[in-house]
């Protein structure tokens, strides 16, 4: 079974940037295909990203689509999300998540795991 921790999350001013890792232990997310999800206090979670298993296909939200950046090392079992030109409304808190498939997906309901988060904070 995988396990998925996250990192990276933190407080950012509007405009700056961050760096979220997510490191899967376990067995290797080679075959997995992965997204970032984020859940904002009060509301539902959200899909922001997906990643191929190969890396090679990548989708985003249309509200973060040139802003964020997803990426994956297999080598290394890890998955990112750069997030550049951070906004008040990226604020929340952000899962990784593995799909046992080859390409990813928007729907929550697709991903077998999940980790337990990584809050950002972006003040205005």
């Amino acid at each position: 079974q995988v396990q998925l921790v996250e990192s990276g999350g933190g407080l950012v001013q509007a405009g700056g940037s961050l760096r979220l890792s997510c490191a899967a232990s376990g067995r290797t997310i080679s075959r997995y295909a992965m997204g970032w999800f984020r859940q904002a206090p009060g509301k539902e979670r959200e899909f922001v990203a997906t990643i191929s298993w190969s890396g090679t296909s990548t989708y985003y939200a249309d509200s973060v689509k040139g802003r964020f950046t997803i990426s994956r090392d297999n080598a290394k079992n890890t998955v990112y999300l750069q997030m550049n030109s951070l906004k008040p409304e990226d604020t929340g808190v952000y899962y990784c998540a593995a799909n046992h498939a080859l390409y990813g997906s928007t729907l929550y309901s697709d991903y077998d795991v999940w980790g337990q988060g990584t809050q950002v904070t972006v003040s205005s």
